[in-house]
């Protein structure tokens, strides 16, 4: 029987993605000068070169060495020395990633809400730097405050699919897996959970999940 749901943050609960902040960027004629004369390519849409940059500079998995806890000038600095030609859009990152939010995903909070009601006990679990979660995220999304309890990788210095993190998140706050159910739009991450016994939801939308949540919870 589900009596807990534990959430993902990004993509889930809230709008966030590196290239509301660089598809803009790669709009100005210095940042596509700075582009064509470091790779060769011309011609391409402001798109392209965002998608470029973050595939091949800013990459997911740099920003992940945040969320595990490195401090945000040092991951900087050490991109910055293996990308000196790219300095100036690689210190955009972090100053300008409040950029990256287009606020909460749309009907999210009245589906946490009515869980709420429901008397389910509701918890999340999230990739996220410690930094950046305190000083732009925390306070500012009601939905987090319908929560009862959260875990955030920056402060534990572990990320998802490791599978301490799910442990850290069941034994705080004294969790059966088999009564938990985890929503989330990383099948990787929902994997790192299944190996503890957790039941996992992909989240692809909250539509979906509206229609669907009577059969995740039995």
């Amino acid at each position: 029987m589900i009596k807990n749901v534990i959430f993902d943050f990004g993509a889930v609960l809230v709008d966030w993605d590196r290239h509301y902040l660089y598809d803009e960027y790669f709009k100005s004629d210095d940042a596509r000068k700075l582009f064509e004369r470091n790779t060769g390519k011309k011609g391409l849409t402001a798109l392209e070169m965002s998608q470029w940059f973050l595939d091949n500079i800013c990459t997911i998995e740099w920003n992940a060495q945040m969320d595990g806890g490195k401090p945000l000038e040092v991951g900087t600095a050490e991109l910055v020395a293996k990308f000196p030609e790219w300095e100036a859009p690689i210190s955009e990152y972090f100053p300008n990633w409040i950029t990256m939010f287009h606020g909460a995903i749309d009907g999210m909070y009245e589906i946490v809400a009515d869980l709420k009601n429901r008397g389910y006990a509701l918890y999340g679990l999230s990739n996220w730097s410690a930094i950046t979660f305190d000083k732009y995220v925390g306070d500012y999304f009601p939905v987090f405050k319908l929560l009862d309890g959260m875990v955030i990788s920056g402060r534990e210095k572990c990320i998802k699919p490791d599978e301490r993190i799910y442990r850290i998140l069941l034994e705080r706050y004294k969790l059966n897996p088999e009564e938990c159910v985890f929503i989330d739009d990383s099948i990787p991450n929902l994997k790192g959970a299944e190996r503890l016994g957790i039941i996992t939801y992909h989240f692809t939308g909250a539509l979906t999940l509206k229609t669907d949540l009577d059969k995740i919870l039995g």
